[in-house]
């Protein structure tokens, strides 16, 4: 299976999706100007992925910012972790970034996969 890797910019968030490493994280900022088309390839990779999962995935999210279009498709992706047997997450926030903390309380009251909270 390919890896999936996009660097990130000021506008979007850095991908790496490889699942030979067990690598699955989204970090930086995400605002990018059509959430929809930038993450599409993400959902894509997430639907082949699927079918032969590896027996553990930690999917990180360490996102320092996301607008409201990227919001939607965070929680697209999350959906999508959902159907993954031996899924979790790990939701990374500064310290004192309230709102990054709250979002992922909330994402993880929206789906059926365990979060792990953790700073830096």
């Amino acid at each position: 299976m390919n890896v999936l890797s996009l660097e990130g910019t000021e506008d979007t968030p850095r991908i790496i999706l490889d699942k030979a490493n067990n690598i699955f994280e989204i970090s930086g900022r995400s605002l990018p100007e059509d959430s929809a088309e930038f993450f599409q390839p993400v959902l894509d990779w997430l639907d082949e992925y699927q079918k032969q999962a590896n027996p553990e995935t930690n999917f990180v999210f360490k996102l320092e910012y996301f607008n409201t279009a990227s919001s939607k498709l965070i929680l697209d992706i999350l959906s999508k972790l959902e159907d993954i047997k031996g899924c979790s997450v790990t939701w990374y926030f500064h310290e004192d970034d309230e709102d990054m903390e709250e979002a992922g309380e909330e994402f993880s009251e929206l789906v059926d996969v365990p979060f792990t909270f953790k700073t830096y």
